[in-house]
């Protein structure tokens, strides 16, 4: 995932006719909102650089290299390379949770949480009570609101967007 968005940011760099105002590879990378209140873009960082570093403490750098036993649970859902599924999820835990802290890259980082969210939540806590499935559920509600709105004027993003 990395190697294709580093590599993105370099093309757009070296096209100049890919970096106009209506790129829509532009717009998927580093959209967003822009001219916000402060108030607003100050609720939008706080909420995403704690989500993020939240995200990325509490859960993936624990599961960076995933264990044995991670790649275990992830073949018993059924996935067809539990291996590569595993590294996928533990990615999208630590490197989505820095991203999605540092504005950068926003709306890609909560595409893959929220597929990993929906993914903990179909598969490992479906039977569970609310009070196990709140957190997910936060995590997911939280990249979908960074997915559809963008990571706001105080962000990297906000940088590549001008």
């Amino acid at each position: 995932m990395l190697f294709l968005l580093v590599n993105c940011a370099i093309l757009l760099r070296q096209n100049k006719t890919l970096w106009g105002e209506n790129c829509l590879l532009k717009k998927i990378l580093f959209g967003g909102e822009s001219g916000l209140s402060p108030q607003a873009n100050a609720g939008l960082a706080l909420l995403r650089i704690f989500a993020g570093v939240s995200l990325l403490m509490a859960h993936g750098l624990g599961k960076i290299p995933p264990s044995e036993q991670f790649v275990a649970r992830t073949a018993e859902f059924g996935f067809p390379a539990p291996a590569f599924f595993a590294w996928s999820a533990a990615l999208s835990e630590s490197l989505g949770g820095a991203l999605l802290a540092l504005g950068l890259f926003t709306r890609i980082a909560s595409f893959f949480i929220i597929c990993t969210m929906l993914t903990a939540l179909i598969f490992v806590h479906f039977a569970d009570p609310y009070k196990q499935q709140e957190l997910a559920f936060m995590y997911l509600f939280v990249a979908l609101a960074f997915f559809i709105k963008g990571s706001g004027d105080w962000s990297v993003d906000a940088f590549f967007r001008k």
